[in-house]
């Protein structure tokens, strides 16, 4: 039934999109962010997979988050999972490598140099390679093989095509996955077990800790029958398992990686499920292909071809993940490592980078994956209740502790607000409730900030303006959502919280300042210092005084206010742009327009203010401007991590002219379209349709809005009039 409705249904699909004149995947370059800090990965995935098979060029360090960059010139295999545009080390689960030589004379050596300069000893140069959704390929020019991999939702298939003549070996490591440091890197795998279950099937257990304490399990199938397998000289500190399995003859030797959150029976059923035969490695990737063209055909547009390049792979990488971690009979691991059943028996969805993607990745979702939204909410709803609070940064099920405020309340109460369907609305406002009364570890104390109205820094020594700032969306959200449920004393506390903000700007500097527990400003104040919990410093959460400010997404009046009226908040946004950020060195922290930093997310909503605030043309200016400079289809192509498809959302909702700055509120601010058309293929065979007329690099400015034959004047517009259908029309104009 599973391979019916992924497998088959797929090749059905595919065969007439191929026939179609326009297939949107040809416009997709995995490539586009491998480099610099993009951290995005080129491998081979289905939408919202589990499993991503691709190359590995490192391990240890930041710029390996993704565990692949791409100016290294040499790969040491092909890891099972990885991690798409984000700022941690994970994933880059069970490494294997085809290899062709004779390596009988280096079984008892140590099968890793401790060095990212230095090649695991079983890795290759590379040759030419290829990316394309939902499949990868290379060329191993010291191994003398050419590897193809595709996937399915919980399997990854690969072909490895051999030189004649050549001896066919396969090497497994169970140690592999990236990690900031290299004594990290020893210590990561807890536990590892295998076995061989016959000739051609391996079958195991990793449970490694890097970010999250995680289980994978594992059924490994190849399709002749191994001669011998090589158990190598484990390496000081490592557990897991490095093996060698020789096979016979030459040619094409194909394999297939099952894994599971839940047992290696589960690996073996979805296996079975997804991928049971052999040589359908062609059909398998024209599967995936049809896959990612079922939802990347939901938006066509009309632009220049870097324009479409650009716009179909952030969309690509937005829908990466989040990840079903649930097998295909809905089983996984929660956060206490018990079995569990996803809530409508198939879905389970994990890696939700929330203080990232709340902003524009899961607005995105509700307009074009709405039949998804529901199944995301009941799965942070179901970690929420295993561990006690809605998840902050999820990952294989678990608690990663990551970031700060809890936007699991944003994401939940904007899909209530936007009428999405499929969750228990008691159940999970019961869950945002407690979520921000009951303090959880580490990242929230109500008892402090109750008393106070505000996370004073001598309390909370470390973010404690950005934690206020972001608790204050948070309760406004929660605010809400109990509105909409008719629960007024709710809304009266969280509608009274949500104004907390205003007890830390400062009139005197004009900024959002850090108060002690007697009232007191930090002193001495410096705006444009950066602050990061990671280093163990700073007032503020990747960013400074000069970007957290402007962190008030749901009152924007009231800010306005507070700064003193429209003129000083224009101002003030205008020195923003033009003030030069100096001596930055944290990663996180890029792409830079004065002291705005389109690298990191706090600044995302930070340009459509204007709009807000009666100056739609310098909104206007500034997305061109944006989008001209910080993105670009090449793997240097973003200007900081991809953030789970954050910055791939803020750039296709930019490039059709609106931005969610208040995503709860379901209005998207209008900034000006760079491209020429786009047309939404929304649910119930319904069409919005978006025209930009007269656009040209001259013409960046918005004249006139028409909605559906009718002049329009507000500054935003609806979900509801986006979801209904129509036509949105933006006459451009030069200055």
């Amino acid at each position: 039934m599973i391979l019916k409705s992924f497998f088959l249904s797929a090749l059905l699909m595919g065969a007439a999109l191929t026939a179609a004149a326009h297939k949107h995947t040809r416009h997709v370059d995995p490539f586009i962010g491998t480099a610099a800090t993009g951290h995005t990965f080129p491998g081979a995935t289905v939408p919202f997979g589990l499993v991503q098979p691709g190359p590995s060029s490192g391990v240890a360090g930041w710029k390996y988050c993704s565990g692949y960059i791409h100016s290294d010139a040499r790969l040491w295999g092909f890891a099972q999972t990885h991690l798409n545009g984000t700022g941690c080390t994970d994933l880059g689960d069970l490494l294997i490598m085809p290899v062709s030589r004779q390596y009988a004379q280096i079984a008892d050596t140590a099968g890793v140099a401790q060095s990212n300069d230095k090649v695991n000893l079983f890795g290759s140069r590379k040759g030419t390679e290829t990316a394309r959704p939902g499949y990868y390929a290379v060329e191993l020019l010291d191994a003398g093989v050419r590897t193809e991999a595709t996937a399915t939702p919980h399997v990854a298939y690969y072909r490895h095509t051999f030189q004649p003549g050549a001896r066919r070996s396969v090497y497994i490591d169970l140690q592999h996955g990236p990690t900031w440091t290299w004594e990290g890197y020893r210590k990561r795998v807890k536990e590892c077990e295998f076995v061989w279950d016959d000739a051609q099937t391996l079958s195991g257990h990793i449970r490694s800790e890097v970010w999250v304490d995680k289980d994978v399990y594992f059924v490994i199938s190849f399709s002749q029958p191994m001669t011998r397998f090589t158990s190598l000289n484990p390496i000081a500190g490592f557990k897991g398992s490095r093996l060698l399995v020789d096979f016979p003859d030459s040619g094409v030797l194909e394999m297939k990686v099952a894994l599971s959150t839940h047992s290696v029976a589960g690996a073996r059923r979805n296996l079975a499920a997804e991928l049971p035969g052999w040589q359908q490695f062609d059909q398998t990737a024209e599967a995936a292909d049809a896959a990612w063209e079922q939802y990347l055909s939901r938006i066509d547009i009309a632009g220049t071809e870097e324009q479409m390049k650009m716009f179909y792979t952030s969309f690509y990488h937005a829908l990466i993940q989040p990840n079903n971690i649930a097998d295909v009979d809905g089983s996984y691991r929660n956060t206490r490592r018990e079995e569990a059943k996803a809530v409508d028996g198939t879905e389970m969805y994990s890696t939700l980078s929330l203080w990232d993607t709340y902003r524009a990745a899961h607005p995105l979702y509700t307009l074009v994956t709405p039949e998804k939204v529901g199944a995301f909410v009941n799965s942070m709803i179901a970690q929420g209740e295993d561990q006690g609070f809605l998840p902050i940064w999820a990952l294989w099920g678990k608690e990663t502790q990551t970031m700060i405020g809890n936007h699991a309340v944003s994401v939940i109460a904007e899909a209530y607000a936007k009428g999405i369907k499929g969750f228990d609305a008691e159940r999970a406002y019961a869950m945002v409730r407690k979520t921000l009364m009951e303090s959880h570890p580490a990242k929230s104390n109500w008892e402090v900030y109750d008393r106070y109205g505000y996370y004073p820094y001598d309390l909370i020594p470390l973010e404690s303006v950005s934690q206020t700032l972001e608790f204050c969306y948070d309760d406004y959200a929660a605010a809400d959502f109990a509105r909409r449920l008719g629960k007024k004393d709710d809304v009266k506390f969280f509608a009274a919280r949500a104004d907390n903000f205003k007890h830390l700007f400062d009139p005197t500097t004009g900024f959002m300042r850090p108060k002690d527990s007697q009232g007191r400003w930090r002193t001495p104040f410096h705006p444009d210092a950066i602050g990061h919990a990671e280093s163990g410093t700073g007032d503020y959460t990747e960013g400074n005084a000069w970007q957290y400010t402007w962190h008030v997404q749901h009152d924007v009046p009231g800010l306005i206010r507070l700064m003193g009226g429209r003129e000083r908040f224009l101002n003030k946004l205008d020195s923003l742009f033009v003030v030069e950020l100096k001596d930055v060195n944290l990663p996180d922290v890029t792409g830079l327009i004065g002291q705005y930093a389109h690298g990191n997310e706090p600044s995302h909503h930070v340009a459509y203010l204007y709009a807000l605030a009666g100056r739609p043309e310098r909104t206007q200016e500034l997305v061109r401007e944006i989008c001209d400079t910080q993105y670009h289809p090449t793997p240097e192509g973003l200007c900081g991590n991809d953030d789970c498809g954050q910055m791939s959302a803020w750039y296709m909702l930019s490039a059709m002219g609106f931005y969610p700055v208040d995503p709860v509120s379901g209005q998207y601010v209008f900034g000006a379209p760079q491209i020429s058309s786009a047309t939404l293929r929304l649910a119930d065979g319904k069409q919005f349709v978006i025209e930009a007329r007269n656009l040209s690099k001259e013409n960046l400015y918005v004249k006139e809005v028409w909605l559906n034959g009718k002049r329009y004047t507000k500054p935003t517009l609806s979900h509801a009039d986006i979801v209904r259908g129509g036509r949105l029309v933006f006459v451009m104009g030069g200055k």
